[in-house]
């Protein structure tokens, strides 16, 4: 069985695939052709933001795929900045006019906290209870399938489930070898919210790891495939981005198990240096209000 046609179903119904293709740092002129690409190769999931700045793009990637709308799965997000209901409801209106692809399949709230205060203390409870009102509203017009969030740790979930009307569907999170928050995942996995692990190769961090690469070789795959499986074995949604489409189907040969040994030698991989990486908001650095890293 390919990984393309490996599901998971959401606690609200639908089926979402288990490989996405991530779109993150696509510029909007080449978010086209990637998308394209990836659904030529066999991708059903694709994953983008409004803060990407490439949902037109992307929209238009899915709309000349010669594959029917019914057949992909689209996830996109709302701007992390956006804490009050006018401005989530204009900002889901932005995002389905940009896709332009009839419905969003997925739609999260990017984060608990604006970038640029981002884990700094303020949970900002009512401003992403606003945000979720506004997706619950759309979520129940039926023009998007299923709603989330994403970055929450659990006391923002819980602020949703106690408050909220419609339940989570996932929390799309950081989760790789070496950086996995596994108390987080168990919280999730026992309240029926399916978590979403992104860059599982830690921004390219990881490569070079002497540790997993000895895993990498005894399998005979590269270490990029060792940990997407390692996350996909976690029970996760994994989205690994690229543009490159000899990445893509690498990505996606996954035809082998990793055994419990293994995993537990992974999950003990101690935390590593992210480099130049450290600058993003999601591996613990801070950014200016215009994207750039703050001093």
């Amino acid at each position: 069985m390919s990984i393309f046609t490996e599901t998971y179903t959401l606690n609200n119904g639908v089926t979402i695939p288990k490989l996405g293709l991530g779109t993150w740092e696509i510029e909007n002129s080449q978010a086209a052709k990637a998308v394209r690409e990836a659904i030529k190769i066999g991708y059903r999931h694709i994953d983008t933001a409004e803060g990407y700045g490439n949902e037109v793009g992307v929209g238009e990637g899915i709309r000349t795929s010669g594959v029917s709308r019914e057949e992909l799965f689209v996830t996109t997000k709302l701007q992390a900045a956006y804490k009050t209901y006018d401005e989530a409801k204009a900002g889901i209106e932005q995002s389905l006019a940009d896709l332009d692809i009839d419905y969003i399949d997925l739609m999260i709230i990017h984060s608990p906290q604006p970038w640029n205060e981002f884990r700094e203390g303020e949970h900002f409870f009512e401003g992403n209870l606003a945000a979720w009102k506004a997706l619950e509203e759309f979520y129940q017009a039926g023009k998007i399938k299923a709603i989330g969030v994403s970055n929450f740790e659990e006391i923002d979930i819980k602020n949703i489930l106690d408050n909220g009307t419609v339940k989570p569907t996932v929390n799309q999170i950081l989760a790789h070898v070496g950086n996995t928050p596994f108390d987080l995942i168990d919280f999730c996995q026992k309240n029926d919210i399916l978590v979403e692990a992104y860059s599982p190769i830690a921004h390219g961090a990881i490569l070079g790891n002497t540790q997993v690469q000895a895993i990498a070789d005894k399998y005979c795959v590269s270490l990029p495939q060792l940990c997407i499986k390692y996350d996909l074995q976690l029970n996760t949604v994994v989205i690994p981005k690229t543009a490159n489409p000899a990445h893509m189907a690498s990505n996606a040969e996954l035809d082998f198990t990793i055994s419990d040994d293994d995993m537990a030698t992974l999950k003990a991989i101690d935390s590593i240096d992210y480099g130049d990486a450290s600058a993003f908001p999601v591996y613990g650095g801070k950014i200016n209000a215009d994207g750039s890293p703050r001093e």
